[in-house]
């Protein structure tokens, strides 16, 4: 078995903890500002007109998504913008896309999720056994520069060598695309990394599809049952204070073997 030399972290639920109530608080920051803004430009729209274009514009990148890549940040607000009236991105100025956008990708901040209360000192124990850090995170409503800032904001940024976000690389978990492409700028290879996450899909099965151990916090998704051996995680924690042990199993396991 390879030395192990990398750990990755899913962000969402990993390294920042969020709840549905603070989501649709965010939702709907969204719709007011898109309607506010248009409203300057005497583009009149109804919030139920704003809300089923959201909806349509979610649904599309998620089909998107589903096939396991992903669109630039900007891409994602003219689709959403686009379908509150066809081709209205055409028929805006340019400065109102851009302030629309921004009431976008603000509305993290106004409503932020929190920041896990052991993220600083789980990080600084990976870092202590010499492991080069990465981060791989399908962005969904929110820019990777946002979570930049907020991993920067929260002490956070500088434990990381390489930060992979869906929206610009254009490639989402759980494709071996976004795994390969942040191993390969650690200088790391799969069967030399760990990766850390809740997801059992995106973080667990993704993983070890792309050859990865995986450690799997199970405090927010369900196992499906039955499950391909294959895909079962390499160590099972209830909480993400528990990974630096969880890490050191698994290098004890490979050298060992």
């Amino acid at each position: 078995m390879s030395e192990i030399t990398a750990v990755t972290f899913d962000l969402w639920q990993t390294l920042l903890l969020d709840n549905p109530e603070r989501g649709r608080i965010r939702s709907q920051a969204r719709l007011e500002g898109a309607r506010n803004t248009l409203a300057r430009v005497g583009q009149q729209f109804t919030i139920e007109d704003i809300e089923e274009a959201y909806r349509a514009g979610v649904r599309r990148c998620q089909e998107i998504r589903e096939g396991h890549r992903d669109v630039t940040f900007l891409q994602q607000v003219q689709i959403f913008v686009n379908h509150i009236s066809p081709r209205l991105v055409e028929q805006i100025p340019t400065q109102t896309f851009h302030e629309i956008a921004q009431s976008y990708s603000d509305s993290f901040f106004e409503h932020p999720p929190g920041p896990h209360p052991e993220g600083v000192r789980v990080l600084q124990n990976v870092q202590d056994m010499g492991l080069r850090m990465g981060m791989i995170s399908n962005t969904g409503m929110t820019p990777g520069v946002s979570f930049r800032r907020f991993l920067e904001e929260h002490g956070m940024l500088g434990f990381f060598d390489v930060l992979t976000f869906s929206d610009e690389v254009g490639y989402s978990k759980p494709s071996c695309e976004i795994f390969n492409l942040t191993l390969s700028e650690l200088g790391s290879t799969p069967d030399q990394a760990v990766h850390v996450g809740d997801h059992f899909m995106n973080d667990v099965v993704a993983a070890r599809g792309c050859g990865l151990k995986a450690i799997w916090i199970d405090s927010f998704s369900e196992m499906p049952d039955p499950v391909d051996p294959d895909s079962e995680p390499d160590v099972r924690v209830s909480s993400l204070g528990e990974v630096p042990d969880a890490i050191k199993r698994i290098i004890d396991d490979s050298r060992a073997n």
